[in-house]
């Protein structure tokens, strides 16, 4: 009975604690979304800080989707971080692989190029002339093709695989498999983890997409939201516009960051509990 009540004692606690963290997590998101709905004159009378708002006001969120294609920009937003993540996913498990491999001729080589792109990069103006000599200028693929393989992302997906069982790979190869179906069959089942992982990795990166479309994209109608929401809320701050006086800067922002942010914590949650499976699970599966 005593060990029983420590037990409880103990869970209590954890538990206490972990509500506690949970809220100082979730109370900025909160806060932003409370001003983001709260007219602007109720935040000032608490003092900028308001959590529960007393009444809901809509003009943020209008102001932000009004005069602007807002259903063309989430479409290219949502295309680059589709079609990119595929890509990226794609590219990277088909070099992580063969690097994973310690019998690959000239792995360390292969693997020194890769740790040197992540110490020195080529500089913006070099970058920026690859991309125009390859025609990629104003083209939604220059938001894709320049990072289709995560040097960083690469090196975590080669050290999981390199902790997979080598028994299975033998296995394999005496019955017959080829390293592509070792891989589709052995490989990516065993990988779930970390594919997931980098996956979400790539996601929020293009979901963020900012500095590649502002430098090799001038057409507007291939912006994606982040440099659209950026333009909305610099037209905000133009005291020629007078918007102050109907959306003030601080709510506008605050509604941004809402629109840009509940997307990806939606997504989340489902993509979160496929982390937890362990490795012999993919085992019995492959």
């Amino acid at each position: 009975m005593v060990r029983g009540l420590e037990d409880r004692l103990f869970n209590t606690i954890i538990y206490i604690i972990l509500g506690l963290v949970g809220i100082v997590c979730a109370f900025p998101l909160l806060y932003v979304l409370s001003v983001s709905v709260t007219p602007y004159g109720e935040v000032l009378k608490h003092g900028g800080y308001i959590v529960i708002p007393r009444s809901i006001s809509f003009e943020a969120y209008k102001k932000l989707f009004a005069g602007n294609d807002m259903v063309q920009t989430f479409g290219v937003t949502i295309f680059i971080t589709v079609v990119g993540t595929f890509v990226n996913m794609v590219l990277t498990t088909l070099m992580a692989y063969p690097l994973s491999r310690k019998n690959l001729p000239g792995r360390s080589f292969f693997l020194m190029l890769i740790v040197f792109t992540i110490l020195f990069s080529g500089g913006i103006i070099p970058t920026y002339l690859v991309v125009r000599n390859t025609g990629l200028i104003d083209t939604v693929w220059a938001m894709i093709i320049p990072n289709a393989i995560g040097a960083f992302n690469l090196l975590i997906m080669k050290s999981f695989f390199e902790n997979l069982p080598s028994e299975l790979f033998d296995s394999a190869r005496i019955d017959g498999a080829k390293e592509l179906r070792i891989l589709w069959q052995i490989v990516i089942p065993l990988s779930m983890p970390v594919l997931l992982t980098v996956g979400l990795f790539y996601t929020v990166g293009h979901w963020n997409e900012f500095f590649q479309a502002i430098m090799y994209v001038t057409n507007t109608d291939l912006h994606p939201m982040q440099v659209v929401i950026r333009n909305i809320l610099m037209q905000s701050q133009n005291p020629e516009l007078m918007l102050d006086e109907f959306v003030p800067t601080t709510t506008l922002q605050m509604a941004a960051v809402i629109v840009a942010s509940v997307p990806v914590i939606v997504i989340y949650p489902f993509i979160q509990k496929h982390f937890t499976k362990g490795v012999t699970l993919g085992a019995i599966k492959g």
